[in-house]
């Protein structure tokens, strides 16, 4: 049930994020939805935060630091932290209407990065499809009503938050980053750990907490190969160190590096290195 306010009718909903959140590097902050009166106007201000705003109805002006930008039904607009914002109602043949979701995290800034919002053009026009608008509205809904203090609660919201911005991102997107995001990071921690013991990339996703196809595109895009080739390349070079610093016979390495028996690792050593790892050992002996 909205509440009113001097500005606006409008329901508040506060999420504290717990363990899994912050692990996630992703979660929700806050959200709402809201009906402007006459006199509508918010700031200015700063926040600490991201907060996405999707306009349901009506027209609003937002000026921000360079800028200032007439939004309609079916745009949205992201307030980042530290910088100041404010934003009014238009008129318009409708009142506006508005849904925002606040979201905090190491995922956060690249994730729009990719759905093409920036400090300097915090404003999306025509990305309120009703694909859009109903995953912002599942995950407000989710806050509203799930139980507090559940680890499920904290894999959930991330889901929706991250199917969101699946939702958001376009399929040509790409990054200019020159290191990977920090989520990227943890996934490449996660491979280097669990590469021997045959994990797939659809598990390393998983443990993003975001679908394949984006995961691969995303992963690719920062390390400069698929997720898959990067696991063959860990593999590979820890086989060719444990060739060169261990006594372990060949079948072992193959089977302790996650290969089902010694003919598929020779197969797929050759193919990496052009050598067997039979050469490989006695010419490290050689020497």
């Amino acid at each position: 049930m909205m509440q009113e306010y001097e500005y606006e009718f409008a329901d508040f909903i506060y999420y504290t994020p717990g363990y899994l959140d912050k692990e996630g590097h992703l979660w929700p902050v806050r959200a709402g939805r809201s009906i402007a009166k006459t006199n509508y106007k918010a700031g200015p201000k700063r926040i600490e935060c991201y907060s996405l705003h999707f306009v349901l109805e009506g027209m609003v002006a937002v000026e921000y630091e360079g800028g200032r930008i007439e939004l309609q039904k079916n745009d949205m607009f992201c307030l980042y932290p530290g910088r100041t914002y404010y934003y009014y109602m238009l008129p318009s043949d409708s009142s506006l209407q508005m849904s925002w979701l606040a979201l905090d995290g190491d995922r956060v800034k690249p994730l729009l990065e990719l759905a093409g919002l920036s400090p300097e053009k915090p404003f999306l026009r025509k990305q309120g499809s009703p694909g859009i608008l109903d995953s912002a509205e599942r995950v407000i809904h989710a806050m509203d009503s799930v139980e507090r203090w559940n680890p499920a609660v904290s894999l959930e919201l991330q889901a929706l938050v991250c199917g969101l911005f699946a939702g958001l991102i376009p399929e040509s997107a790409s990054t200019k980053m020159t290191e990977p995001a920090g989520w990227i990071q943890e996934c490449m921690n996660f491979m280097e750990l669990h590469a021997t013991e045959g994990i797939s990339v659809q598990q390393v996703a998983a443990f993003a907490g975001v679908n394949r196809s984006y995961f691969s595109n995303v992963f690719a895009s920062q390390v400069g190969m698929p997720p898959m080739k990067y696991l063959q390349k860990i593999r590979m070079e820890k086989a060719k160190r444990f060739l060169k610093e261990t006594d372990a016979t060949i079948t072992e390495i193959a089977l302790s590096l996650g290969y089902q028996d010694l003919y598929s690792f020779t197969r797929a050593f050759k193919i990496y290195y052009e050598v067997s790892p039979s050469t490989i050992r006695k010419l490290n002996e050689n020497n």
